[in-house]
């Protein structure tokens, strides 16, 4: 697999909704994080993958589980570095999408673009963040979650 299609997939043999022990099983190089980042709804970030390059930005994974199954696959590249700010690694991301998923639901706000699609019972979206903390891109899979109309 090259580190585009690395970077835009989900690694050969990951799923969400596997465990811990079933992750490392698929990616023995998978690196337990000693302080995991946590996020809304309980998700914690306690593994992380080597990094996979695209349009030269190296993108680092991190593994998001929440009642010990993985929810979240999130991969992010700083591109303070880069002359266009990440605009091209996130044009690629973008074309990438549209081939994979078809038409994007997307905003564009001053410092942030985003675009997202629905993939079964999978949420996927890209997103490029130019700001006063600096610059980055994001790739994210996550499992959907349905709300019944009583929750909003």
């Amino acid at each position: 697999m090259t580190g585009a299609a690395a970077a835009q997939s989900l690694p050969p043999g990951v799923q969400l909704g596997m465990s811990p022990a079933e992750l490392q099983a698929v990616l023995p190089d998978a690196q337990r994080v000693a302080r995991p980042q946590r996020l809304a709804g309980g998700l914690a970030g306690t593994f992380r993958g080597g990094p996979a390059a695209i349009a030269g930005l190296d993108f680092e994974p991190t593994f998001y589980f929440a009642g010990a199954q993985l929810r979240r696959v999130e991969w992010v590249a700083d591109a303070d570095a880069q002359p266009d700010r990440g605009a091209a690694a996130f044009d690629e991301l973008l074309a990438w999408g549209r081939g994979r998923f078809g038409g994007e639901l997307a905003s564009r706000d001053p410092g942030s673009r985003y675009a997202a699609w629905v993939a079964g019972d999978t949420d996927v979206y890209a997103q490029l963040v130019e700001g006063g903390r600096g610059a980055s891109v994001r790739l994210v899979y996550k499992a959907r979650q349905l709300r019944d109309a009583s929750e909003l």
